[in-house]
């Protein structure tokens, strides 16, 4: 049986941190032995909002590459990719243009409630707008069956997916595939000062790159729980960063259980449950940054792993467009 094909990425615009490994990278490590995985380094969707910093883009698209490597993506199982360097993607993507209406994509809630956090009021970006239907494009062209993602990023799939029925019934060919949401068992992991969302804008995240002592820093500044003022007082488990934290990343359960009925009954401190949560950070990512420092010592090697994973998705990207433009009926000569 053939296997499924996994369409998935980020937008490189800083390194990435723990929300990302729980949101996704681990997902993916897990995923590429027993799926033909993509892996998009999407730069173009980067430079829809960060279009006056492209250098900030570029810098970027090295330290992504970098964190995958070092969290365990392999690229001799796994393709990876950049953007920008598949052309074949910006044409599917005017093509689509032409299927979706502009009413349709101001009322995409994703695309809504990001030009309200990103500030845009009226000066939206055009290119900004219209990033699903470039999401369509890198979807469609590898004909992917499952693309992981959150339940805030659905409307986005479900997009793609009408574009996908559109061009089949006015074209008369199944050439598009549809593709499901595929939604991780923890889609999130809240920032350090307790937002429900870890993000590089708030500036409330643990990167799989910070060096030891600034992963204590952040950790001691962490929002637990903020009625709890006095050691000896009871303290509330649900919905205390510390403890998710620590349930995402101790497998020592049975510690973790045991400081919860403690810190509940009263006379833990948080100073003593952040030191601990400490230990148990730091000796989940040192092996992930020596790992990723090793592979830092040899930038031309990453970029070279980056230019064959692109060559070989081009490969794919261009037969899905030819089949599309047959179906159109321009493929003139």
């Amino acid at each position: 049986m053939d296997k499924k094909i996994i369409l998935t990425g980020d937008r490189p615009t800083g390194p990435l941190h723990l929300g990302h490994y729980v949101g996704s990278l681990k997902n993916r490590v897990e995923l590429q032995d027993t799926c033909t995985q993509f892996i998009i380094i999407a730069d173009a969707q980067a430079l829809t909002d960060h279009a006056k910093e492209p250098e900030k883009v570029r810098e970027s698209v090295l330290q992504v590459a970098l964190d995958y490597l070092a969290v365990g993506i392999d690229p001799a199982k796994s393709t990876i990719f950049i953007q920008t360097l598949i052309p074949e993607l910006f044409e599917l993507t005017s093509y689509y243009l032409n299927l979706i209406t502009w009413n349709r994509l101001k009322h995409n809630p994703t695309v809504k409630a990001e030009i309200v956090q990103k500030g845009f009021g009226e000066a939206v970006p055009a290119g900004f707008m219209v990033y699903p239907v470039s999401q369509a494009a890198d979807i469609t062209a590898f004909k992917a069956d499952l693309v992981p993602v959150g339940e805030d990023q659905r409307p986005m799939l479900e997009q793609t997916n009408e574009i996908v029925r559109h061009f089949n019934q006015t074209y008369g060919q199944e050439v598009l595939v549809r593709a499901e949401a595929l939604i991780p068992k923890m889609a999130r992991l809240p920032g350090t000062d307790g937002n429900e969302k870890m993000s590089k804008s708030i500036g409330n995240c643990i990167f799989l790159s910070d060096p030891p002592e600034v992963i204590k820093k952040k950790i001691m500044r962490m929002i637990s729980d903020p009625s709890h003022t006095d050691i000896e007082a009871p303290g509330k488990v649900e919905g205390n960063p510390v403890f998710t934290y620590l349930d995402t990343f101790d497998p020592d359960t049975a510690k973790v259980q045991e400081l919860k009925d403690h810190y509940q009954k009263g006379g833990l401190g948080d100073g003593t449950l952040k030191k601990y949560l400490n230990e148990v950070l730091q000796t989940f990512l040192e092996p992930i940054r020596k790992k990723r420092e090793e592979f830092a010592k040899d930038p031309a090697h990453v970029m070279e792993i980056l230019k064959k994973g692109t060559e070989k998705a081009r490969q794919t990207a261009s037969a899905t467009l030819s089949e599309v433009r047959d179906a159109m009926g321009i493929n003139y000569f």
